[in-house]
């Protein structure tokens, strides 16, 4: 399969040992090194100059609608330029954000809208994420938003966790969902807004048709539902191995992807859902996904104003 970063070759020289265990800094993990990049929306739709914010190394704001593609950060956002139709469009919901000496990144639910007068009127909500992967540009439709994110990057360990620091605020009205997708009026959800984390150790292989599929090796999901307005800093997650669904802490998100596939890029170059077909705790890791998001339950999905700080995202060896 074709993939653009191995995070092994990545990790950098900031670590710390804890009796027996290694704590290493994901690349760029500190928050603290950002691209810029200066997006000219179309005439049509207002003409607007739009920034959208990248992690990785940079020096000068990139200009002009062009596709990105990281060179040097294994890091992608849910902030996108798009051009559809012939009409180019950004939209952001990834942010630095001042922390201390440095930056951490602000991940926000927001209502981004597209009105072109007599085409089209379509304000949808958008979560904010930050994950391992990539983003292909530019998005041509609205489609099935998860299909464009190439989620997970090749890695070969079997880490003991992550650790990271985090605050959360859940959204308007304590966190009240919706599901507002652009067509029609925005629908009410049962339940609160929470951010979420997801890491999964997968080891994956493909088939003679392009076809990917993946076991399950190792779990790391959580969902935080409450208001944190103060920074928890080193909040560590455990991974767990093989099949969890026995597991007293496990809950029905944590499921193989079987409905809701993830996907990646085949080696014909082709974005293809990823087939998780079982548990093994025993396969090698071939890839790891890390994903961290304002709001949970897919495209759409989320309380406008749903906002998550994420820093220091390390490894636990």
């Amino acid at each position: 399969m074709k993939t653009k970063i191995a995070l092994a070759a990545l990790l950098i020289s900031a670590s710390s040992l804890y009796g027996q265990e290694r704590v290493e800094l994901l690349p760029f993990g500190n928050m603290d090194r950002w691209i810029v990049r200066e997006i000219k929306e179309s005439g049509v739709i207002g003409g607007d100059t739009k920034y959208l914010y990248d992690i990785g190394a940079g020096s000068d704001t990139i200009r002009g609608n062009v596709p990105y593609t990281s060179k040097n950060s294994p890091w992608a956002t849910s902030s996108v330029y798009a051009k559809v139709s012939g009409i180019s469009k950004g939209s952001t919901t990834v942010f630095p954000e001042k922390r201390g000496d440095g930056y951490c990144a602000r991940l926000e639910t927001r209502e981004d809208g597209c009105k072109v007068l007599g085409l089209v009127n379509v304000t949808v909500l958008a979560t904010g994420t930050i994950y391992l992967g990539a983003l292909p540009e530019p998005v041509k439709d609205a489609k099935d938003p998860q299909s464009k994110l190439v989620m997970g990057i090749p890695f070969t360990k079997k880490i003991k966790g992550i650790v990271f620091d985090y605050k959360f605020k859940q959204g308007q009205d304590g966190g009240r969902r919706m599901r507002m997708s652009g067509f029609g009026k925005a629908e009410p959800l049962d339940g609160v807004n929470a951010a979420e984390v997801q890491l999964l150790l997968q080891n994956r292989w493909e088939d003679a048709d392009g076809k990917v599929y993946a076991k399950r090796v190792g779990t790391v999901w959580q969902q935080f539902d409450k208001d944190q307005p103060d920074w928890v800093n080193n909040h560590r997650l455990d991974v767990r191995y093989g099949d969890i669904t026995g597991d007293p802490s496990y809950k029905p998100y944590m499921g193989l992807t079987v409905k809701e596939p993830q996907y990646t890029i085949n080696s014909r170059g082709q974005r293809v859902p990823i087939n998780e077909v079982g548990w093994d705790a025993n396969a090698p890791v071939t890839h790891m996904i890390l994903r961290f998001s304002s709001g949970y339950g897919g495209a759409y999905v989320g309380s406008p104003g749903a906002t998550f700080w994420i820093d220091n995202v390390k490894v636990v060896y």
